[in-house]
């Protein structure tokens, strides 16, 4: 795929079939904050699901900046200000090492302790997720928030997930409130 699919939300793309013999893929999430307020701490994190919707061995299915590696994702690190162009946070994602037993690999961001500093997505804006190949930074997917999430405090950006041998990736685009563990029961509802 030579220039770059930007998804809808719902739209999904078979990363694997369209790049045979891909093995490694980088997660990047990106966004801007438009407040005068205090500092806005968005967090990437993905929750390793299993075909049932739950997570995969616990909390060691959920992979964030304070657990960076397990199951062949690693997190590269968290972001505290999301100054600048391009990915504030990256997961990379070793397909091969994904154990057989997981099936969804869901994207989310959320906002570091929004409710007590009464932040909600609405102070967001250019929010994206997108899939690359980090060997030569060919982007795979890519989607673009557009909608007004004012009042969400967590945003489940998308899923990478297995389908007849090959790994997709859906664009999902829905707001959600609460932690992390919230924001899981509530993906539960959304597949």
């Amino acid at each position: 795929m030579n220039n770059p699919l930007n998804l809808e939300k719902g739209e999904r793309v078979n990363i694997t079939k369209e790049n045979p013999g891909l093995t490694q893929v980088a997660i990047g999430c990106g966004w801007d904050v438009k407040t005068d307020g205090p500092a806005v701490d968005l967090d990437s994190t993905v929750i390793l699901l299993k075909e049932d919707k739950s997570i995969y061995e616990g909390n060691k299915g959920v992979i964030y900046f304070r657990h960076l590696k397990e199951f062949g994702v690693t997190h590269q690190g968290d972001n505290l200000t999301g100054a600048g162009d391009g990915d504030d946070e990256v997961i990379n994602v070793d397909l091969t090492a994904v154990p057989a037993g997981v099936h969804r690999i869901v994207v989310i961001v959320n906002i570091y302790e929004a409710e007590a500093r009464r932040q909600h997505f609405g102070q967001v804006r250019n929010a994206f997720v997108r899939v690359f190949n980090p060997a030569n930074a060919a982007e795979l997917a890519k989607f673009d928030l557009s909608e007004d999430y004012s009042g969400k405090t967590g945003m489940i950006m998308g899923q990478l997930y297995r389908h007849n041998g090959e790994w997709k990736f859906e664009a999902m685009g829905n707001g959600a409130n609460g932690d992390i563990n919230q924001i899981a029961e509530t993906i539960k509802t959304l597949l």
